[in-house]
């Protein structure tokens, strides 16, 4: 499965990419405003640092919008994905840069129905939430599983890129199901090494080894 960052700081991607665990970035608006300044600065430096994919959301309400922001935000770099809302004027823009060999990430996807018409439409990923569905007392990680089994019947090549991630269990819950991707904030990434008996273990090391070095 590829660790995708859910970031637009330069510093939380650059610390990933020590640790080996950056396949890509995903972004959004609120991302982009929290680091303030230029925010086309800020994707473009995005861009440069990061080797991998880097999805870029369009704002426009119309598919003709969609389609002008994506042309433009495509110039910020070749790794560029088009981030698409999952809306009737979403899947037409999605088809019409599927046609022009520009790839996107089909977001705000709820239910494995959606999913599927982001699949039909000719997305290069889908981005189901799963940390929003759980906070209104769905199971998110039932979506993903529900997305799977429907790709995998009509061997959709749209990958699965699991978003909405809170906690390591669902980081854990993706891998298991089979996503492809999941997109995951700086805290919880920082978490995922962790373990009370790593710790313990370590300690034990050391003083053993202390007491065999006095």
């Amino acid at each position: 499965m590829e660790f995708f960052l859910d970031t637009a700081n330069i510093v939380e991607i650059r610390n990933a990419k020590k640790q080996g665990l950056l396949d890509g970035v995903t972004t959004n608006p609120t991302l982009l405003s929290r680091e303030g300044g230029d925010w086309r600065q800020q994707a473009k430096l995005i861009c440069e640092e990061v080797t991998g994919p880097v999805s870029l959301e369009v704002m426009g309400e119309t598919a003709e919008e969609m389609i002008a922001e994506a042309g433009d935000l495509a110039s910020f770099g070749d790794n560029v994905v088009i981030k698409v809302p999952l809306t009737s004027e979403g899947l037409v823009a999605t088809k019409a840069l599927y046609k022009k060999g520009m790839k996107t990430n089909v977001t705000l996807v709820f239910s494995p129905l959606q999913a599927l018409l982001a699949a039909k439409a000719g997305a290069t990923y889908v981005s189901p939430f799963v940390g929003r569905l759980d906070g209104i007392s769905h199971d998110g990680m039932e979506l993903i599983s529900q997305i799977r089994t429907i790709f995998d019947n009509y061997e959709f090549p749209t990958k699965i890129l699991v978003a909405s991630i809170r906690n390591p269990l669902h980081v854990l819950d993706s891998a298991l199901i089979g996503a492809d991707v999941a997109t995951i904030p700086y805290k919880v990434i920082s978490e995922l090494a962790k373990h009370p008996l790593t710790d313990q273990g370590l300690a034990s090391f050391k003083a053993d080894w202390d007491s065999l070095t006095k």
